[in-house]
């Protein structure tokens, strides 16, 4: 949302049209057909760096060429441009950009498919690459200049310009809840957007319009509900955190119904289903909502190593459709939304809330973004502090990493699988990012002061991951801690941390207080994991 503009409220409604002539549906088909190549010839203009006045003017090619009116062509340009920005928001190349969606495209380039199979799919290309109709809404035109939406004897009617001073009706059949409201926008002569779409054979028509989001009645004054979405285990973690930054409540939601559904729809639905329990617990502790600033999750690809059951926890990772739904519900229903910063806020969370409370990783994550949210700052614990001015914790967490990169480097030269090696590269890139952060960080053998402050918990800027890369005494302890000592790089269980949590009043070098905990010795799982 841009800075300084109000938040808004954004609805809609889904309806089927139904024609009465079948010649005024063919007039229709055939302007959604002008209308999807108009948006094509619009996205290429646009990549040549070509201006948007000059495209929609009434002599331009998109008016002259496909029969459209400037209204029409500001339609096409305005869906055009909002293609270019996503695909540039998601990395992706624009110029490789496939109208219709690329899924069918490559599907259909197999030469094996024949037959009905193949007739469905060139039929349902066909209605993507060449079904699509839009005109935004505007108040001095009755709500919309060229698709009219129109009551008669309780009837709802949609007006459609063709565009060469023809017009034809289409019958509106929907039972959407938010019909009442669209019908008061048609009287009062509100604006409103209308996206007309072919699919399977039907026309449908999308309704949409914006309204001012009432004031928040449930703000972080009374505490915030931090949610850290994780995916594996497929669930949300809660956690219920007080104005004083204190932990009342928490819980998990699992998310594993929404990877069981049989399709795009019944997934939706169960998103919906999630975002209404975050909701609630958030209104019935009438507490604000705080997710992290997350825009990007990258995703592995098939042949880079990161191997299949870790492709599939990514792919089906629904992040940014869920953290939408929450946010949208919770603006609707009052909830303060807050987005913060998710730098380090896994790794605070098992480092100092997971031992010293007994919370699992994610709960604790969830802690962190909550406390972030309300401006906390999270403070080293003391005996982190003294744990990194200690010379042998770095000397001890070097010595690990030196050897298993000295073991995956053997491993690696006597591998024959591709893909096995691959892996072992990247764990190699892991390794070698740890020993450089470990020897970077201006530790007490380098007769230099470390900067030993906690997170700023700023709740600027964003990151395309959750722990970006740069040198600060959480990630130093994370590497030096986990997989030197506790043998994984997540480990689950947290508990063996709590006796290092209190290690101020040991001689620097001892390590006698990790002996008090459950947990292995320093050096007891040296070696390739």
């Amino acid at each position: 949302m841009p800075k300084g503009a109000a938040p808004k409220l954004y609805l809609g409604v889904h309806a089927r049209l139904v024609f009465l002539k079948e010649e005024d549906e063919r007039a229709v088909l055939d302007l959604m057909r002008r209308f999807s190549s108009a948006t094509r010839f619009a996205y290429n203009r646009l990549l040549e760096g070509q201006d948007r006045k000059e495209l929609k003017r009434e002599d331009s090619p998109l008016c002259t060429l496909f029969g459209l009116n400037t209204r029409y062509a500001d339609g096409a340009i305005e869906k055009a441009q909002a293609t270019l920005d996503s695909a540039k928001e998601l990395g992706q190349d624009p110029r490789k950009v496939v109208f219709g969606g690329r899924k069918l495209f490559e599907q259909l380039k197999r030469r094996h498919l024949s037959g009905k199979v193949r007739e469905r799919l060139r039929r349902a290309w066909k209605e993507r690459r060449q079904g699509l109709l839009y005109s935004r809404g505007d108040a001095a035109k009755k709500g919309n200049a060229n698709l009219r939406l129109e009551s008669r004897d309780g009837a709802l009617w949609l007006r459609v310009n063709l565009g060469n001073g023809a017009h034809v009706q289409a019958l509106v059949k929907t039972a959407h809840p938010q019909r009442e409201a669209l019908l008061q926008r048609v009287y009062a002569s509100l604006p409103y957007n209308v996206t007309i779409r072919l699919e399977d054979g039907r026309v449908y028509a999308h309704f949409t319009w914006s309204e001012g989001l009432p004031p928040p009645v449930h703000t972080k004054e009374n505490g915030v509900l931090g949610v850290d979405a994780n995916s594996d285990p497929y669930h949300l973690a809660l956690a219920v955190v007080s104005p004083d930054g204190n932990l009342k409540r928490h819980l998990t939601l699992s998310l594993e119904e929404v990877d069981r559904v049989p399709n795009k729809g019944a997934k939706e639905l169960a998103l919906w289903k999630v975002a209404h329990q975050v909701v609630a617990l958030a209104e019935e502790h009438g507490v604000a909502v705080a997710t992290e600033r997350l825009k990007y999750l990258r995703k592995s690809r098939r042949g880079d190593g990161s191997g299949r059951a870790f492709r599939h926890k990514q792919h089906r990772f629904a992040y940014r459709s869920l953290l939408e739904k929450i946010h949208s519900l919770a603006r609707k229903r009052g909830v303060e939304v807050l987005e913060v910063n998710p730098q380090d806020t896994s790794t605070i969370g098992m480092l100092k809330y997971a031992p010293q409370l007994h919370l699992s990783k994610d709960v604790a994550a969830a802690l962190v973004i909550g406390r972030r949210a309300l401006g906390f700052e999270e403070k080293l614990p003391k005996g982190y502090k003294a744990l990194l001015k200690d010379d042998a914790f770095y000397a001890h967490a070097q010595g690990f990493y030196k050897n298993r990169l000295l073991q995956l480097q053997k491993l690696k030269e006597a591998e024959k699988n591709p893909h096995l090696k691959r892996r072992l590269s990247r764990e190699m890139g892991k390794a070698r990012r740890a020993l450089s952060l470990l020897l970077s960080f201006p530790g007490p053998q380098r007769g230099r002061k470390a900067s030993l402050q906690g997170s700023p918990g700023s709740r600027k800027g964003s990151t395309d991951g959750r722990n970006p890369s740069g040198t600060n005494p959480w990630r130093v302890l994370r590497v030096g801690l986990f997989l030197p000592l506790l043998g994984l790089e997540v480990p689950r269980g947290l508990s063996s941390l709590k006796p290092i949590l209190h290690f101020t009043s040991l001689p620097l070098g001892s390590w006698k207080g990790w002996k008090t905990g459950s947990g292995p010795p320093p050096g007891g799982w040296a070696g390739v994991r």
